[in-house]
């Protein structure tokens, strides 16, 4: 019988083998998955990496530029504002991520330990065996307790491997913030923008530099 022909009552094989830490592992790849599906969501509602997923801090640099355009302020004044608003929608996007770091380094520990513990019976068992030793006993002792490792692993990597691509789609989300903040603080920056807008005045976003998306 494969996983796929029934698996419920192949996850309760593992169980029934794998006991408490098999039930721990598979929790923590539910709660992964549910946290992988939420960044999945969230990343395309806010639609990041593309122009829209840039509008509202470009839309809040241009409007600051324009207001303080007749005042004292210094650019840097106008940066801090920025940064913060940056900085706070970056915190939104990486909300999560330490759950699903910390799931990708503790599940192969949390199956190491039911290895452990696997093999302190097995050899308990072997022991209580006396002169008659049965390899069979060992053997079977050993490969159920490796199987909590096998679960720990494959939690974790998919886990690992998920994280690493949301970071990366945030940290270039953060660089294209930056580009394009750069380019509207520039002196000429904002009658380009203006420009851009009136002959597309519909369009509801922010014209983006090429080179910020």
């Amino acid at each position: 019988m494969s996983l796929f022909d029934n698996p419920i009552a192949r996850i309760q094989q593992f169980i029934d083998v794998g006991g408490p830490v098999v039930v721990l592992l598979l929790l923590l790849s539910v709660i992964a998955l549910s946290v992988a599906l939420f960044k999945l969501w969230q990343f395309r509602s806010l639609k990041l990496g593309t122009e829209k997923g840039l509008h509202n801090i470009v839309s809040l640099a241009v409007r600051l530029k324009r207001q303080h355009s007749d005042r004292a302020s210094s650019r840097g004044d106008l940066e801090d504002v920025l940064a913060v608003a940056a900085n706070a929608q970056i915190k939104q996007l990486q909300r999560g991520f330490r759950v699903l770091d910390t799931i990708a380094q503790i599940a192969p520990l949390i199956g190491l330990f039911g290895t452990v513990l696997g093999m302190i019976t097995a050899f308990q068992a072997l022991q209580q065996s006396g002169n008659n030793v049965d390899p069979s006993i060992l053997a079977g002792g050993i490969w159920v307790a490796l199987l909590t490792t096998a679960v720990g692993l494959a939690v974790a990597m998919p886990t690992s491997i998920a994280l690493t691509y949301f970071e990366s789609r945030v940290e270039r989300h953060q660089l294209a913030i930056e580009a394009a903040v750069t380019r509207i603080l520039n002196p000429a920056a904002l009658a380009a923008f203006d420009e851009e807008t009136e002959n597309a005045p519909k369009a509801g976003v922010w014209p983006v530099p090429a080179d910020a998306a």
